[in-house]
């Protein structure tokens, strides 16, 4: 099993953020020594000593760690696993034997100095076994999450009902006599859609992009429904450098239109709004509620896009459904990302 760069079990150590997580974990574990220590010991003594030697030995290998990513990420998880930790060791070592001359001031090689040596390698052994089994454990977690990410997916790119393409073929065939460049735009359009769901891969797309897509499928069910379908959109505050999981819109529109708006006779309205709050980006689409229940794949689309969402923005996200006035509600809010910020959180 071999990992690749964006699926290796090991953090990218070169991050500002990890480097920070290391020194707070490890001036935690200077503490938890400290107190550790006899009462009559001098905790500021020990505090200060156990703070150089720990923060020199995790400073020193996370900065070789990350010179070594690209040599690592070749490796398969096993030999990587060891590879760092005789990366961890050696550092431990090198420091060790530079804090016992400084201490002791001499080089000797007596019983204390290697008994020293042997209780730092020994807890710096068993402290990265423990790392190493965590990092290692977190990568399958998240790896088993993409892995139903691209399943749920895959179940929402299905979701492009054939009655849904049949209608629009059938559109589309009507429309070629009379009305030649629109049947050719529409069949445009068609294509674009499922090529979007096709190329969905569980990355992220911008806010855009999926107007844009939005925009290909109304067209669409426009030839179908006609005057039936008014959509109105207040979206001039949403930010379209936004990130967001691909297909995010385009179900909850289908959504509406195929419970709100096809079961009536006089069609409706449906309002799109949208925004932003600070760090948070809000979208709320209302439609009427039909009188006709249609319960095959109510729900469906919207759990779909909602379990992406929680999964690319974790407790962040708020989803929520109701009712105004007879309308059909769903409103959510999410996190403001850009790719500047993708791209800072790999630096």
């Amino acid at each position: 099993m071999r990992d690749d760069d964006n699926g290796f079990f090991l953090p990218e150590f070169c991050r500002v953020r990890t480097l920070f997580g290391v020194v707070v974990i490890v001036q935690l574990l200077v503490f938890l020594l400290v107190l550790a220590q006899p009462a009559s010991a001098s905790h500021w003594a020990a505090l200060s000593l156990y703070s150089l030697y720990l923060q020199w030995i995790a400073l020193a290998s996370t900065v070789l760690l990350c010179a070594l990513r690209p040599w690592l990420q070749r490796l398969a998880v096993m030999p990587a696993a060891l590879a760092a930790a005789a990366v961890i060791l050696l550092v431990t070592a090198l420091v060790t034997e530079a804090a016992w001359r400084t201490v002791e001031g001499g080089a000797t090689f007596g019983r204390e100095h290697l008994e020293f040596q042997g209780r730092a390698l020994g807890m710096a052994a068993i402290i990265i076994t423990l790392v190493l089994r965590y990092y290692y454990v977190q990568h399958a977690w998240r790896s088993r999450l993409q892995a139903e990410s691209r399943s749920r997916i895959e179940a929402l790119q299905a979701r492009i009902r054939p009655h849904f393409l049949f209608n629009c073929l059938n559109t589309i065939v009507s429309m070629i006599r009379t009305r030649p460049q629109e049947a050719e735009a529409a069949v445009e359009n068609l294509a674009v859609l499922f090529r979007a769901g096709l190329n969905a891969d569980g990355g992220f797309t911008t806010m855009q992009r999926e107007l844009e897509l939005v925009d290909d499928y109304l067209g669409l069910e426009r030839l179908r429904l006609g005057d039936r379908l008014d959509v109105r959109w207040s979206l001039d505050e949403l930010p379209r450098d936004a990130l967001v999981p691909p297909l995010t819109l385009q179900p909850l529109l289908e959504n509406a239109i195929y419970h709100g708006i096809e079961p009536r006779t006089e069609g409706g309205t449906i309002t799109v709004l949208g925004g932003r709050q600070g760090k948070r980006l809000w979208l709320q689409i209302r439609n009427p509620r039909a009188r006709e229940h249609r319960s095959r794949g109510m729900g469906m689309a919207q759990r779909n896009v909602e379990e992406r969402l929680r999964l690319a923005f974790g407790r962040a996200v708020d989803f929520s459904v109701g009712e105004v006035d007879g309308d059909y509600v769903l409103t959510l809010a999410l996190p403001y990302r850009t790719e500047n910020d993708e791209s800072a959180d790999r630096g």
